[in-house]
C-alpha cells in the first residue's frame, strides 16, 4: 500500500485542474525522501506524515466496502477520526448517536471497522433525509423522499442500529438514547446543533466521545462560535481538528 493518499475533492476550488497542478508543483519541490506521508483531499494538504489509519485494516476494508464517491473517499481522515472516538467509546457505556447521518455512510464505517454487531449498543441515526421548503438546512445531493429507506437497506445487517426520520431536536423528545458514549453531529444548521447538544449532552457518559464535523471550516464559523461558547459555559473547550472537526470528551 502506497504512504500516499490523494483525495479528488477539495470545497471552494474554482479552477480543479489549476489548483491539482499547483498541489503536484508543491509537492514536486520536497525533498524525496518528504515526499512519502502525503495527504491531500478534503482542503487538507500534509507531507511527512505516517497516515496511520491507511494501515488499520478494518477501517480501510470498511471505507473499499462503503465509501461509493468521490467525496466520500476524500473525508476519509475524517472518517477514520469517527472510528477512532468509536473506538474509545466502546470503553464507556451508552449507545451510539449520529445528529445527521445523511447517507448512512460514515457510520455504516464505524460499525464494521468497530464490530458493532459484537456489541450489546444501539446505534441511533437521524436526519430529515428529504429536504422540506423552506428548510434552513444545507441541502445535499442524494436528499429527497428515497434516502430514507436507501439508508435503511445499508443498516439492514446491523440488527442494534436504529435509522430514525425527524426534524432534530424536536425528534430527540420522543425518541433517544438515555446514555450515550459516541455523539457525533453533522447537521451544519446551527439552531439543530445547539438544540442537539442541550438535550443529549448531559447523557453522554463521563468519558465519552462527541465529534463535531465542520467545527473548523470557515463557511460554518456560526456554528463553531455558538458551539464554542456552548462547552465554555460549561467548562469545556473545544479542540479544534486538522480536519476541519471538533472533538470534546467528557
Amino acid at each position: 500500500m502506497s504512504n500516499n493518499y490523494f483525495g479528488s475533492t477539495f470545497f471552494g476550488v474554482a479552477r480543479r485542474n489549476d489548483f491539482v497542478s499547483a498541489v503536484h508543483s508543491l509537492l514536486n519541490s520536497l525533498r524525496p525522501e518528504w515526499q512519502r506521508g502525503v495527504f491531500a483531499g478534503d482542503n487538507l494538504i500534509t507531507f511527512g506524515k505516517n497516515l496511520s489509519f491507511r494501515f488499520d485494516q478494518p477501517f480501510m476494508k470498511a471505507l473499499e466496502e462503503h465509501a461509493s464517491d468521490g467525496v466520500e473517499k476524500s473525508i476519509i481522515w475524517r472518517t477514520a477520526i469517527l472510528v477512532w472516538a468509536a473506538r474509545n467509546g466502546l470503553r464507556r457505556e451508552g449507545d451510539f448517536v449520529e445528529c445527521g447521518c445523511y447517507r448512512g455512510t460514515s457510520s455504516r464505517i464505524i460499525c464494521d471497522a468497530v464490530e458493532f454487531n459484537r456489541t450489546d449498543r444501539t446505534f441511533y441515526l437521524y436526519d430529515i433525509f428529504d429536504y422540506p421548503d423552506g428548510s434552513t438546512h444545507t441541502k445535499m445531493p442524494g436528499m429527497g423522499p428515497q434516502l430514507y429507506d436507501e439508508v435503511c437497506r445499508k443498516f439492514e445487517t446491523i440488527p442494534r442500529s436504529r435509522v430514525i426520520k425527524g426534524k432534530v431536536p424536536e425528534i430527540l423528545t420522543s425518541d433517544s438514547p438515555d446514555r450515550i458514549a459516541f455523539l457525533h453531529i453533522d447537521m451544519n444548521n446551527v439552531a439543530a446543533e445547539i438544540g442537539a447538544l442541550d438535550l443529549l449532552f448531559e447523557r453522554v457518559t463521563p468519558g465519552g466521545m462527541i465529534v463535531l464535523d465542520d467545527y473548523g471550516y470557515l463557511p460554518y464559523r456560526a456554528q463553531r462560535d455558538a458551539e464554542r461558547q456552548w462547552f465554555a459555559e460549561r467548562g469545556y473547550d473545544v479542540m479544534e481538528l486538522p480536519t476541519g472537526q471538533g472533538l470534546v470528551i467528557k
